[in-house]
């Protein structure tokens, strides 16, 4: 009979099987009404299953202990949320066949299947509310119940839904022996959808949502296969909560990186170049190349060595490194030299045998590289090492290339070719700690120049059930101890999150939380011990006998794409003054002081601060209002008095008017000096001061 032991490290023994529920009403009435869900031995769970094995077990309501809503609340909730819409809107659209409707990090989605002939749209989303506020009002329980796969494949079959059909072969194929389903109300009068669950014990649980926008889809993301309506929604346990996060929503919009891009000129995506691959414009190129310079002074600070590497390889090479055929699916497919495909072809090769050769190796060819490291490891191995040469660091700013779904392409931030600011270090053993020490410097070096300071620390481990993991388990052993032990010295609080390693080693990740919320993966250290024995490395050590190095991966900024569509977020396009494309625009009067609008503009211009001239015949409210439009750092208004004076009148973005007059030389000096100090000093302290 099972004993139960709870998170204060309490135990309670029972004589039968009893629920989740039976234990919260057991250790008190007011945590039963409170409870959503519960984690039986760290898996999320209804509160209605059965429990007759010893377990430990956590109750999940609305709020973690310290207030804030529980992510584990919150899937609940969302994942309940998207049955109740389903349901609303097949009552709005009668035909409308469903597929699937995960929760989300920020909400829920459901994808369905709308008739051509009565297509949804964003004015549906009044009538699809008010069903959903009929059925959470109706308070109905959601029940689960379950089938042997044969009789539940008839059972969707005799439906008549190829899409639940098909979910269902799937689920067995991924190892279910049973199919579930979920209902919501008395049975001859109940909804229901093909399931795992888990769910709130009923839908009058769901305290506050809304249904956000539409979107195109491709069953199982084939855009050669049927067309779906994607329908967006969120839900949280209170309206407080939901309207706090709409008014993130808003401001998300203000901030969304794709529009801020387009009018500031940043960055552009072009169908005939393909989706997912930026075409970074003039303006943007200088953000990018700020950047770079920023990161390659301090590599160069820390004995960093740049090189040089091609966008593609041999698959052998990859065959090696375990990136093909392990991420054959987020890869674009081989190029096969032309003799040996015009040969494949007269011998009438099939696509599955050319697939089957080349994973085999019979058949060679070239990928566009997924990552840089194979290359750098080819470079260390060009010639011999000793442990003095150690460590040997190597950087790159290397483009690499996935293929995304092109539902989850996203602007910047999803991409399918981008560059990492990426390097490798090879080292003994000895070396781990004071690497991984420098790795982690730059990353905090970055986030402390740019004001990023909300961020979360993530600890990558293998799971152990797992077999996607390569490598002697000894070895990742001492890997994830030094990544625990770097992280544990940060002043962060980390966490350790098992199954988020890389197939070759431990990885600490660094999670940025931006201005309205939400978090981005950017900067990443790994420890590798894996690659350095697959490509046979050494180095000759003290005992003049060859030992393997070890290997670090790292990328502080992660993605330049990613990292470049944060912050236009984060900083709403108005980047800091050495960041911005444009740094100071120079406003003349009026003609009559265009001749000393020349001669300030050449000044700035000669002191390699970006500087434009607006020459047109604009009142200067209009030239104001467009520099200020297009997020202008400095403001340098120019008339007859300040060309008397040889000086320069100054506004600062943001600021409503004029700071007043600085002599020209004074201001030239203090703007380059805030670029070159990238923030440190500024030209408004001149005016404080």
């Amino acid at each position: 009979m099972p004993r139960i032991t709870l998170p204060d490290g309490s135990v309670r023994d029972y004589d039968r099987p009893v629920t989740a529920y039976d234990v919260a009403h057991d250790i008190g009435p007011r945590l039963a009404k409170a409870a959503l869900g519960a984690k039986i031995d760290g898996v999320l769970s209804d509160l209605a299953t059965p429990i007759d094995r010893d377990c430990a077990l956590a109750i999940v309501t609305e709020r973690t202990r310290d207030g804030a809503p529980d992510p584990d609340a919150l899937f609940l909730l969302r994942h309940s949320a998207a049955h109740v819409m389903a349901e609303a809107i097949q009552r709005v659209r009668p035909g409308v066949l469903l597929v699937y409707g995960p929760p989300l990090d920020t909400g829920f989605y459901y994808d369905m299947h709308v008739p051509q002939e009565a297509p949804l749209s964003s004015t549906d989303f009044e009538a699809i509310e008010r069903e959903m506020a009929s059925i959470v009002k109706e308070d109905r329980p959601f029940t689960r119940y379950e089938m042997p796969v044969e009789k539940g494949l008839l059972k969707l079959k005799d439906e008549g839904s190829k899409y639940k059909l098909d979910n269902a072969k799937r689920a067995v194929e991924a190892g279910s022996d049973r199919l579930s389903w979920y209902a919501t109300g008395e049975p001859g009068k109940h909804w229901e959808d093909l399931c795992r669950g888990p769910h709130v014990p009923s839908t009058g649980r769901i305290g506050a949502f809304k249904v956000t926008s539409l979107a195109s889809s491709y069953w199982h993301g084939d855009e050669n296969s049927d067309r779906l309506t994607r329908v967006y929604g969120t839900a949280f346990a209170s309206k407080k909560d939901l309207d706090e996060h709409l008014e993130r929503l808003e401001e998300a919009k203000k901030r969304d990186h794709r529009v801020i891009g387009r009018q500031l000129g940043l960055f552009h995506i072009d169908e005939d170049v393909g989706q997912g691959l930026i075409l970074w414009t003039p303006k943007g190129a200088v953000v990018r190349t700020e950047l770079q310079r920023f990161i390659s002074e301090e590599l160069e600070r820390q004995g960093y060595h740049q090189v040089y590497t091609p966008q593609i390889g041999k698959l052998a090479l990859y065959r090696t490194s375990g990136h093909y055929p392990y991420y054959r699916e987020s890869q674009y497919p081989p190029v096969i030299e032309r003799e040996s495909l015009d040969a494949l072809a007269t011998e009438g090769c099939s696509c599955a045998d050319l697939a089957a050769r080349m994973e085999t190796g019979e058949i060679d060819g070239y990928l566009l590289r997924p990552m840089n490291c194979p290359h750098h490891i080819k470079i260390y191995a060009s010639q011999p090492h000793s442990y003095r040469d150690l460590p040997v660091r190597l950087a790159e700013f290397g483009t690499v290339y996935r293929w995304e779904q092109s539902g989850e392409l996203n602007g910047m931030t999803r991409v399918r070719g981008f560059t990492q600011d990426d390097a490798h270090l090879f080292c003994t053993e000895d070396q781990v700690a004071a690497e991984l020490q420098g790795c982690i410097s730059i990353v905090k070096l970055i986030f402390a120049t740019l004001g990023i300071t909300e961020y979360r620390v993530r600890v990558g481990l293998r799971d152990p059930d797992s077999e996607k993991y390569v490598g002697d388990p000894e070895h990742w052993d001492k890997a994830e101890r030094a990544c625990r032990e770097a992280a544990s010295v940060l002043g962060v609080a980390f966490t350790e999150e098992p199954g988020e390693a890389a197939f070759y080693g431990p990885k600490i990740d660094f999670v940025v939380k931006d201005v309205i919320g939400r978090e981005w993966q950017l900067g990443t250290v790994q420890v590798d011990y894996n690659l350095p024995r697959r490509f046979d490395l050494t180095y000759i050590g003290a005992d003049n006998q060859a030992h393997r190095p070890v290997m670090i991966h790292r990328a502080p900024f992660g993605s330049m794409e990613r990292f470049v569509g944060v912050l236009i977020e984060h900083f709403a396009g108005a980047f800091p003054t050495w960041l911005s494309p444009e740094q100071v625009r120079v406003l003349p009067i009026s003609d009559k002081s265009m001749d000393y609008a020349r001669e300030v503009h050449a000044a700035l211009r000669n002191a390699r601060v970006r500087a434009t001239l607006d020459e047109s015949s604009d009142r200067i409210q209009a030239k104001v209002k467009v520099a200020a439009d297009e997020k202008i750092p400095y403001m340098l208004v120019v008339g007859p008095r300040d060309a008397e004076s040889r000086s320069v009148s100054v506004r600062a973005r943001g600021v409503q008017k004029d700071l007043g007059a600085m002599p020209l030389e004074e201001f030239v000096e203090a703007i380059r000096r805030e670029a070159a100090t990238r923030g440190a000093e500024t030209v408004l302290e001149r005016f404080e001061a």
